[in-house]
């Protein structure tokens, strides 16, 4: 990991964006609360906020040698004004996806348990035999929730 983040500066940093987002997310399992990352906003915006520093840390690290990043080892001089653009478009839909990959699970998660949960409750609230073969699928909705709970 020291290779990736490299020196211990930017832990902090990386620390606190985790506990930001663990306890965002922990807090969307209380019943009745609201778990901030299920808005699209503030994932793409958390994921372009860091994007934006990135990109300003590697200009103050590289200068002008990060803009060599966008350009492939080897490529024709014909070539570059494409592969650029190319880059750029991959560069910026990297911080897009993680935000939307980010809203689309926990979204995703809530809506699978809100689902299970009705139907549970209207299963349970049947007769006694019914009651009973609703034991099964309550495990299942227990195995579900612990699924939720470890991604979040």
């Amino acid at each position: 990991v020291r290779d990736q983040i490299g020196r211990e500066v930017y832990l902090p940093f990386i620390y606190s964006l985790f506990l930001f987002i663990l306890c965002s997310n922990l807090v969307g399992n209380i019943p009745y609360t609201f778990t901030i990352t299920t808005s699209i906003i503030v994932s793409i915006g958390l994921s372009f906020t860091i994007l934006i520093g990135v990109t300003i840390l590697g200009l103050s690290i590289h200068k002008i040698h990060f803009f060599s990043f966008f350009i492939p080892s080897g490529t024709p001089l014909a070539l570059v004004p494409l592969l650029v653009l190319i880059e750029l478009i991959s560069y910026l839909a990297r911080a897009f996806s993680l935000g939307i990959r980010l809203f689309a699970n926990m979204v995703a998660g809530h809506t699978l348990l809100k689902i299970l949960s009705t139907f549970l409750f209207k299963m349970f609230s049947g007769g006694l035999i019914i009651f009973v073969l609703t034991l099964l699928p309550f495990a299942l909705f227990l195995a579900i929730t612990g699924l939720e709970l470890a991604v979040s």
